[in-house]
């Protein structure tokens, strides 16, 4: 490879040399001090090395090579370069650059990546899904950027979202809950998700529909309201990117219609109890404890005070004193499954009829701890069949008499849920002065998966819960 020099190094260079030919010439011919002459040449010496050895090569534009490119998205890729001479000087800057017409410069979108010689990786954002772009690396030095080879590439294009739709539950007289899931956004923002439904098979958003999960993955949770009565409906989930809108598997379900009579176990024997508002109950002893076999839905305390009915969510939410609910404000259907009650007239002590009382969190741990513990009492204490509960299980045998009625909740926002899939019985055990323990039973199958749980929970002194009670 030539080597270029700076000119006036070179001329310097040789004039030094000439001078001391000449010089060397002289010394033949005209006599001189000895020691003036080691000084002279020594001079002359010197300087012939220092300009040689300060004589650098003339720098170029420095040699770069571009990546192929890899790991493609909708809007991300990765490249780089190679930076094989930096041309006699140093690189200050390199990366990649690129855009949508070819040979793109660093006056286009770029990457910094370093500075020197060898290789480099660059992560290239903020692209369009479904575009073809060209790239090439660069390096600059002090004579300027140099350009490596042009390579190509399209981004992946947005397609329809992947949503399903997984269960319905909380089925009342007007009202649903549905579940769903999107899966994955098909590389482009949720405008708008939620479910549609319709008396008619394959609902689309032109039909009834709810908007609940805009721009995000993840669970839809979507409440249908203003239903009919004993009325199928279908429903389907849906999400919206900017290619179009997705739906997801089809479900149907029918609206209640009137409260059924509960299916008590026929082979025990109940009595009865009354309360001010002239309601029977049956009862049932299990082990050394007799409770009440059906919900509490008393208006009044044992004391003949009225309890205020609640139905507005704001009033709900914003009560501090005693107040009761029907679950969806369904009276006619909710009726049977008995009310909902807020913390503060359990704390009254007064709501069950004289003679009984809502049992503590120890009294529910007897009753519990006699059915084996919470998991195996789940199913010795459910109604059978799905008469009341939405799903049907093999194991709910309502062998301890307790007939549980999955009245749901009212939460203190005053919304309600998992009605036909979850009983809350309220204890009287106070929680933190915010509220109070309660014991929970929840079943639900669907598809091929059952969900399934029993425990405690610590609740809101607004939560809305069901009431049974126990003898004194």
């Amino acid at each position: 490879m030539l080597v270029k020099y700076n000119c006036l190094q070179l001329f310097a260079g040789v004039t030094l040399i000439i001078l001391i030919q000449k010089f060397l010439y002289n010394l033949k011919h005209f006599p001189m001090n000895h020691s003036f002459r080691i000084i002279v040449i020594s001079i002359l010496l010197l300087g012939l090395t220092l300009c040689l050895t300060s004589c650098k090569p003339k720098p170029t534009l420095a040699v770069v090579t571009t990546t192929n490119v890899t790991g493609i998205t909708q809007i991300t890729a990765s490249s780089g370069g190679n930076v094989t001479s930096n041309g006699n000087s140093d690189v200050t800057s390199r990366g990649v650059c690129w855009g949508t017409t070819q040979n793109p410069t660093t006056s286009s979108s770029k990457t910094s990546d370093g500075t020197g010689t060898g290789t480099f990786t660059s992560s290239i954002t903020g692209l369009t899904p479904g575009t073809t772009y060209f790239v090439r690396a660069y390096a600059t030095n002090s004579e300027g950027t140099s350009y490596g080879n042009e390579v190509s590439f399209s981004t992946i294009p947005i397609s329809l979202a992947s949503v399903r739709t997984d269960f319905v539950y909380s089925i009342t007289l007007t009202m649903a809950i549905v579940n769903g899931y999107i899966e994955d956004n098909g590389g482009g923002t949720i405008a708008a998700s939620g479910v549609c439904w319709s008396t008619s098979q394959n609902p689309t958003i032109a039909d009834n529909k709810t908007t609940d999960n805009d721009d995000s993955l993840g669970n839809i949770l979507s409440y249908l309201t203003d239903l009919t009565a004993n009325t199928k409906y279908y429903v389907r989930a849906f999400a919206t990117n900017s290619v179009g809108t997705a739906y997801g598997n089809q479900l149907n379900f029918t609206t209640a219609s009137i409260f059924s009579a509960i299916i008590f176990n026929p082979g025990l024997t109940y009595n009865t109890i009354s309360d001010n508002d002239g309601n029977t109950y049956k009862t049932i002893q299990i082990g050394t404890q007799t409770l009440m076999a059906e919900n509490l839905k008393t208006t009044k305390l044992n004391d003949g005070t009225p309890i205020p009915l609640v139905t507005e969510d704001q009033n709900w939410t914003a009560l501090s004193t005693l107040g009761y609910c029907w679950y969806n404000n369904e009276t006619n259907y909710t009726n049977g499954y008995g009310a909902l009650y807020n913390w503060y007239a359990v704390n009254t002590g007064k709501l069950c009829p004289t003679g009984w009382h809502v049992p503590s969190d120890n009294e529910w741990t007897v009753f519990v701890d006699f059915l084996g513990g919470m998991d195996v009492a789940n199913a010795k204490i459910r109604e059978t069949g799905t008469t009341h509960w939405q799903s049907e299980s093999s194991d709910a045998t309502n062998i301890s008499g307790f007939t549980a009625l999955p009245g749901g909740c009212r939460f203190w926002n005053g919304q309600f849920a998992n009605s036909g899939i979850s009983i809350y019985l309220w204890s009287s055990t106070e929680y933190f002065q915010s509220g109070g323990l309660s014991l929970d039973w929840f079943y639900l199958n669907y598809g091929n998966a059952t969900l399934s749980s029993s425990g405690r929970g610590n609740n809101n002194a607004n939560s809305g819960l069901s009431i049974r009670c126990l003898k004194d």
